[in-house]
């Protein structure tokens, strides 16, 4: 469950061979900061595609995975699941989810994670991810559960915050940065459930399933959804829409995510499934059914979809 919070991850979902879906393609004057993270370790590639699957199809893949993969050790039950909890932050205007709307090539996410439900028995972990046109790099550090908080970006020196490695320190002081220059807050809460296996033959691969995916607006940088209202995510009316087609089903994301070149095995389940690549960003669509209540922020592709299931 809990990633190597030093580590570097360069992604070019089209080598994988499975078609990107078509898209919004516009180039728009967005504001947004300059000199976003760009120290991109290009030796660590890593494939990443998604796709939205009916429930019922999630038994028939983790038999044909599993041959080749292990359930991650820190899942329980069965199947072995954990709870993920994402507070996203963004400027006031919204410009991070702006940028991943009109699909800017230079962009990036802040997000800060911990797990499990009631939140506590694990770290924080706060994450930079970036793109740059086809290459994602995740930078991330992870502090003691206690010190997360506000007043991490704030004007006094940061005291008691250490970290074991050099590269975590600095993977740091880029999230203080990039907060700070834009001047960013929390937006957004995401949690849902994780059900997640690692292969057992190749240097490293994985597959998730995500469920019970649901959100909850915020300003607060410690609540993590005590006594606020959870709206759900994973329904027809957000999650399945596709850019030449909507399915009538209440999905489940899967991700399939490999490094250097993709398995067979993985190839065999896109094919075998006839599976549809699909871009599923779980803070915009947030941002997107939200509006509903709000009606801002616009919401261009879907707004005329979301009215029809009111």
């Amino acid at each position: 469950m809990i990633e190597d919070p030093s580590s570097l991850t360069t992604v070019s979902p089209e080598t994988a061979g499975i078609a990107a879906p078509k898209g919004i393609s516009k180039r728009t004057q967005i504001a947004r900061p300059a000199n976003p993270p760009a120290t991109f370790d290009r030796k660590l590639k890593r494939y990443e595609t998604k796709y939205v699957i009916p429930r019922e199809m999630v038994a028939e893949v983790r038999e044909m995975i599993r041959p080749f993969c292990e359930s991650d050790a820190y899942g329980t039950g069965n199947p072995p699941t954990y709870i993920n909890n994402t507070l996203q932050l963004d400027a006031p205007g919204l410009n991070l989810h702006y940028a991943k709307l009109w699909d800017l090539v230079d962009r990036f996410k802040l997000r800060v994670r911990t797990y499990g439900n009631p939140v506590g028995e694990y770290p924080v972990f706060m994450e930079i991810k970036a793109k740059d046109r086809n290459t994602i790099v995740k930078l991330r550090c992870q502090i003691p559960f206690k010190q997360w908080g506000e007043h991490l970006f704030g004007d006094e020196t940061i005291k008691g915050v250490h970290f074991k490695t050099a590269k975590e320190t600095d993977n740091f002081y880029q999230f203080i940065r990039l907060v700070k220059q834009i001047g960013a807050r929390p937006v957004m809460l995401i949690r849902y459930r994780r059900e997640s296996y690692f292969g057992k033959v190749d240097e490293y691969s994985r597959v998730t399933f995500d469920s019970q995916l649901e959100y909850q607006q915020t300003y607060d940088w410690n609540s993590w959804g005590g006594g606020g209202v959870w709206r759900a995510l994973d329904n027809p009316m957000m999650q399945t829409r596709r850019h030449d087609k909507e399915l009538h089903f209440s999905g489940v994301v899967m991700e399939l995510k490999a490094l250097h070149e993709v398995p067979q095995w993985m190839v065999n389940v896109v094919t075998k499934m006839d599976l549809w690549r699909v871009g599923h960003c779980k803070y915009s669509n947030a941002i997107w059914a939200e509006s509903i209540f709000r009606a801002t922020p616009w919401t261009p592709e879907y707004e005329i979809d979301l009215l029809r299931y009111l």
